[in-house]
């Protein structure tokens, strides 16, 4: 009754628009559903940084009780019912639909998921002039004055790691602390790319801020006290000139034609 892309839409940079995904029978799970944008790159998986392989990662949502709320043999099962699933996978593969064909098939095409083509690369990369005054002056806020790169770093815009940002006092969801156990991982969620960010609203871990006026806001005062909180993100104070400059870059991560492109898009559809 779901899918994979029920949750992340190709106009949406492979996200949603909902704070909160609907999984089976409409049960709400925990977590906003992140951009799949580039995750080739990423050496970690989940919120919580703590899957190593995206075919590890593909398990997870197909037995979560409110989002696929299946099991890998149960789909197998389906799949080998299905004549043209069967034919594909026998080409591919060489064996009939199971497990390891299931989840490689997937992370392959998640791996061909590639966008670098923003009007941020056409300036920086491919020496264009595209990048208006507002945008360029975002950027010196960016990379200079707010040193965002302290953790949105590389040519991906994060440095994969695990971080607390004040967002709360207390956290209803424990962060990578669910797979760790470790004091030191309570409340701590991977940081997230900032390639498409314009499309992927909803953010946060929860969705709990509506856009990137009020991410900016959050950092700007500092956020929570908290024990795991990253010491870099401290308060600062914009103006509001300067707050539309960085949103106005934010934007210019945006990459146009991966949205559009007809090989992501559905092959079933007309």
């Amino acid at each position: 009754s779901i899918s994979c892309a029920s949750c992340h839409n190709q106009v949406l940079a492979f996200a949603d628009n909902k704070r909160i995904s609907p999984g089976v029978d409409g049960r709400l799970a925990k977590r906003n559903a992140p951009t799949l944008v580039n995750v080739a790159y990423n050496p970690t998986f989940l919120f919580d940084g703590f899957l190593k392989t995206l075919e590890m990662q593909i398990l997870v949502p197909i037995q979560e009780h409110a989002e696929f709320n299946s099991n890998i043999v149960e789909i197998t099962e389906l799949l080998k019912r299905d004549t043209m699933y069967t034919r594909m996978s026998l080409a591919a593969y060489n064996r009939i639909p199971d497990p390891y064909v299931i989840t490689r098939a997937i992370a392959s095409f998640e791996r061909t998921l590639i966008s670098g083509n923003s009007k941020y690369d056409q300036e920086v990369f491919q020496e264009k002039s595209v990048l208006n005054r507002s945008e360029k002056r975002g950027m010196n806020l960016f990379f200079n004055q707010l040193n965002c790169t302290t953790c949105h770093s590389g040519f991906n815009f994060t440095d994969f790691s695990t971080q607390n940002n004040g967002l709360y006092k207390v956290y209803a969801d424990s962060g990578r602390y669910r797979s760790t156990k470790l004091n030191s991982d309570v409340a701590m969620f991977k940081v997230p790319t900032l390639r498409n960010i314009a499309l992927t609203a909803p953010y946060m871990h929860d969705g709990s801020m509506a856009n990137l006026k009020e991410v900016i806001q959050h950092y700007e005062s500092g956020g929570f006290n908290h024990s795991n909180k990253n010491e870099n993100i401290k308060p600062f104070q914009l103006s509001n000139r300067e707050r539309n400059d960085l949103v106005n870059f934010l934007n210019s991560l945006t990459d146009e034609a991966f949205m559009s492109d007809p090989q992501f898009a559905n092959p079933f559809t007309d």
